[in-house]
């Protein structure tokens, strides 16, 4: 039922910023937490941050602490990934993805998923 696009990728400089848009459609956008994940080509998909309805409670991957910044806006549909000091091994196809309650870390548990969009970093 719930449908989402991934938006904003592209290529950069390292040291550069950029922002990713989720545009979802369907459901309750604004009742369901949200997330961000990467793949990295040879790679398992791997947990980037994530936010519940209210933007209130945020969770951020290691890598991602300072320097991304997860948000939604719930009367637009739409979540942000805010990325912000971007290095090489940030290159990767990020995901958005939507569950009804889950905002963990767990790919396999968000049942609605993006095509994703790819980020390339130059050095």
């Amino acid at each position: 039922q719930v449908q989402l696009v991934e938006s904003g990728g592209g290529l950069v400089q390292a040291g550069d910023s950029l922002t990713l848009s989720c545009a979802a459609s369907g459901g309750t956008f604004g009742s369901y937490p949200m997330a961000w994940f990467r793949q990295a080509p040879g790679t398992e998909r791997e947990f980037v941050a994530s936010i519940i309805f209210s933007g209130y409670v945020t969770n951020y991957a290691d890598f991602a602490k300072g320097r991304f910044a997860i948000s939604r806006d719930n009367a637009k549909s739409t979540g942000y990934l805010r990325m912000n000091s971007l290095k090489p091994e940030d290159t990767a196809v990020y995901y958005c993805a939507v569950d009804e309650t889950y905002n963990g870390a767990n790919s396999a548990w968000y049942r609605y998923w993006g095509q994703g969009t790819q980020v390339t970093i130059s050095s």
